[in-house]
């Protein structure tokens, strides 16, 4: 009721389409670093982490120090000179709209492509925000999972569909600090239970040895693959259109920080919670890991506190989810609707057509969620490989690389995206290599190839990219 409430308030500030997808350009930096970090770790941290650590132990951590190297680097290099610039390059409020006006494509190619690949990989991955969705409401409730599916959505549409971006970042703040709430509350309650923290240490080896073992069955794949995920950073559209929105570039040192803290405290307590698992549930283990969280939360708290952790739970599934619809609406209504059905279409219509697309693309992705053997973290792994080598490698290009061109830009986001769902269908070998490793090698090697082979040439473009890295060099 109280995100709802804030969907409805949000209305009212929401005025014309740049408010609906960008929140005009004017955002807090605390929201928008909280909005970060809600939007970007989803269920995934509190059912896909965990589950992965109460299988293997800690020779899962090297995801967790890939996202946060990767997430740093982001803040640090990426998320002034993509807010300076996208501004620079008329204004631009999609990624889409970003390379069409970085490179001046006039063909058009290069925002058709880009859509294409968001509308594709995030179709999946609000799927998987629905998959986790449904397990919470089904493990904590007893309803059946279709039932679960279909309640979950509704609550999530409702409000994206009435407030747009700022209903999003303004739920996502909340949401971001329920999460944490609920992630350090369930380790730390674990800990006490079992005399302190060497002695849950101490439970935990003896329980599955080796667990505490970082370089447990180590292997050099696996250690990349795992490392590898903090590359997706670069090309998540959720997470990029949040540099974007806010209101002064100088103002994102401070985001980054807070970003930065809020996320090494979620990781490490999500981490904990999944060794807490294997202490707590020694003698009946779990028939599906992924719901360790949620039943540590039934197991250990009285209902009223359980009823808030449960929320905290469906809180980082809709932070996601709803920043998905958002960036995916955004693309049906500025990319496609206004570029080639009513180029003159006024901003009462683009609004329409925006909330009109958060309802298709959810029923979509309700389809795909209908499987009830959709792990989380396959799902989510695959939509962020996805992402991390068609996008990663040229917006870190287009910000840093003066001669990239056009073409460059375009042959890298297809040859970046089509290794991943190549590789994604192969096994054996090297094709157990996470798949984002080789596209986003794949997609950055295409790029300096053909930029080199065709430098940039236009005198326009060439000149905006010098602006924009003057505006960056005063920031």
């Amino acid at each position: 009721m109280v995100m709802l409430f804030l969907g409805i308030k949000a209305y009212g500030n929401t005025v014309n389409l740049d408010d609906y997808i960008l929140g005009g350009r004017k955002l807090n930096p605390v929201l928008v670093a909280l909005s970060v970090g809600a939007s970007d770790m989803s269920g995934w941290l509190l059912l896909g982490l965990p589950g992965a650590i109460y299988i293997s132990g800690l020779s899962e951590i090297w995801i967790g120090v890939g996202l946060f190297c990767g997430a740093y680097c982001n803040w640090r290099y990426i998320s002034s000179r993509l807010r300076i610039y996208s501004e620079a390059a008329s204004n631009s409020l999609t990624l889409p709209d970003f390379f069409e006006n970085r490179f001046d494509d006039s063909t058009r190619s290069l925002r058709i492509i880009s859509a294409f690949v968001i509308m594709l990989f995030f179709t999946f991955y609000t799927a998987s925000g629905l998959v986790g969705g449904a397990i919470l409401f089904e493990s904590s409730f007893g309803v059946s999972y279709t039932a679960a599916l279909v309640i979950g959505t509704v609550c999530i549409v409702a409000y994206t569909f009435i407030g747009g971006f700022i209903a999003v970042v303004w739920t996502d703040a909340i949401q971001s600090l329920l999460m944490l709430l609920a992630l350090v509350a369930v380790p730390v309650a674990v800990v006490s239970l079992t005399g302190g923290s060497s002695e849950f240490i101490h439970q935990v080896e003896s329980v599955k040895p080796d667990s505490m073992n970082a370089f447990s069955n180590f292997s050099l794949f696996a250690f990349i693959s795992l490392i590898g995920w903090g590359l997706g950073y670069f090309g998540q559209p959720h997470i990029l259109t949040r540099f974007m929105s806010i209101k002064h570039p100088a103002k994102l040192l401070d985001a980054r920080r807070v970003a930065m803290l809020w996320m090494s405290i979620v990781l490490l307590a999500s981490i904990f919670s999944g060794l807490a698992g294997i202490v707590y549930f020694k003698d009946f283990p779990l028939s599906n890991p992924e719901t360790v969280f949620i039943t540590l939360n039934q197991s250990l708290f009285n209902p009223w506190v359980a009823g808030i952790i449960t929320a905290a739970i469906l809180s980082a599934i809709m932070s996601t989810v709803d920043s998905q619809l958002l960036v995916s609406s955004s693309v049906i209504s500025e990319d496609f609707y206004r570029m080639f059905v009513r180029p003159r279409a006024s901003d009462k219509e683009l609004l329409l057509v925006s909330r009109l697309a958060v309802i298709v693309i959810a029923v979509a992705a309700l389809f795909i969620a209908s499987d009830r053997d959709a792990r989380v973290l396959d799902l989510v792994s695959y939509a962020w490989a996805g992402f991390g080598s068609a996008f990663g490698p040229v917006i870190i290009f287009s910000l840093f690389l003066r001669n990239m061109t056009g073409l460059a830009a375009l042959f890298g986001m297809l040859s970046g995206a089509v290794t991943v769902v190549v590789w994604a269908n192969l096994t054996g070998g090297w094709f157990d290599l996470y798949e984002i490793v080789p596209g986003f090698i794949v997609g950055s090697v295409v790029i300096v190839g053909v930029s080199k082979a065709n430098p940039q040439t236009k005198r326009d473009v060439l000149a905006q990219f010098d602006e924009s890295m003057r505006l960056v060099e005063r920031a």
